[in-house]
């Protein structure tokens, strides 16, 4: 293991690298830390979004990760770039000597993750993958539960998202809905949700899935169904699709245990609709403020995100999201995309 020196003294230097979507988040939650985080760089191809971040940042502007590279003073490298050029450049950060953290998925190619943890591991920087969601209150009272074993042996696990992406989204910008580049339904807008299939409910034995594009003109799935079986013998089902009509309507998770039922939806698992266990405990006390109201599907989870990350380089806590801890979930996803390509159940590990 390595033993990574804490930015102890100082505000802790960053660098961001594509100011799409997802940026202004991100954006958002440096500004909530701003007494222990300093944007220094900003990075995009796209000359109008770099404009536009430099502006609200003040930060300096740069066209290519190359060229800031060689100036930037960053501690850490934040990578909000299409999913599918996460791999090369947070291998190329690695080997400049800085911390990255990837936007998810990872990658969209299980050998190309496997590739970005083994060369921050080679140059002794940590990776961190972002997967706000784990910190919505909801999903931290639910996995209080299953750590203290409240459901006692699990049966059953019910996974939805049903949300919407028009044509236009897709069309919106050139590497949507791209094998290469993005991924689809599963990959990327329930890769949050397929994360919790092992956060929450622990190892996966296997997977059956189906995808299908019924409605979007794109290369990947806009819809896709999933059965799954867990080490502890619990099964589930994920169904997925992005063409609800006519607005997003449910993200959320069914969980049926021997001693308790939780169901939390919402549009995005942001309330917590069944909460029924054998026993009673304190915490069941903030399960109706627990729910909250978020008009962001992304939830409010970016700034408790940073919250563990900057505690990591202090060197006072542990990364709640590594590299590692992101190769499961996209361990799960390909595992997904190959059953639903050869028409079989894909065992896990994939590979030994």
């Amino acid at each position: 293991m390595h033993n990574y020196t804490p930015i102890a003294d100082r505000k802790i230097r960053i660098a961001l690298i594509g100011c799409g979507r997802i940026a202004n988040n991100h954006f958002g939650a440096i500004e909530s830390h701003a007494e222990n985080l300093d944007l220094v760089d900003v990075c995009d191809v796209d000359a109008a979004a770099l404009a536009q971040a430099v502006e609200r940042t003040k930060a300096q502007g740069h066209s290519n990760l190359t060229s800031l590279l060689k100036t930037t003073t960053a501690d850490l490298v934040i990578l909000t770039t299409p999913s599918g050029l996460h791999p090369d450049q947070a291998i190329q950060v690695a080997q400049s000597g800085r911390h990255v953290m990837t936007e998810k998925p990872m990658a969209t190619r299980w050998h190309d993750g496997v590739r970005m943890v083994k060369a921050c591991d080679d140059a002794g920087v940590r990776l961190f993958v972002v997967k706000q969601n784990r910190r919505n209150a909801t999903l931290q009272l639910l996995k209080t539960a299953m750590e203290k074993g409240r459901f006692g042996k699990i049966y059953s696990v019910a996974m939805n998202v049903f949300w919407t992406r028009p044509q236009e989204y897709y069309d919106a910008a050139k590497w949507r809905g791209t094998w290469e580049f993005d991924g689809g339904a599963f990959m990327n807008q329930a890769s949050h949700y397929i994360d919790l299939l092992d956060w929450m409910i622990g190892p996966v034995e296997s997977i059956m899935a189906y995808t299908a594009t019924l409605a979007r003109h794109i290369e990947v799935e806009d819809s896709g169904v999933a059965a799954i079986r867990w080490r502890s013998g619990a099964m589930g089902t994920l169904n997925v699709t992005m063409l609800t009509y006519p607005k997003n309507m449910e993200g959320s998770i069914t969980i049926l245990g021997e001693k308790g039922t939780v169901r939390i939806g919402g549009v995005a698992v942001n309330e917590i609709q069944t909460w029924q266990f054998a026993d009673t405990r304190p915490e069941d006390a903030q399960v109706a403020s627990s729910s909250y109201q978020t008009t962001s599907v992304y939830g409010l989870g970016h700034p408790l995100y940073y919250a563990n990350v900057i505690d990591t380089l202090r060197g006072t806590a542990e990364p709640e999201t590594d590299g590692r801890e992101g190769l499961k979930t996209l361990e799960l996803l390909i595992a997904m995309y190959l059953s639903s390509r050869d028409g079989k159940r894909v065992a896990l590990p994939l590979e030994y």
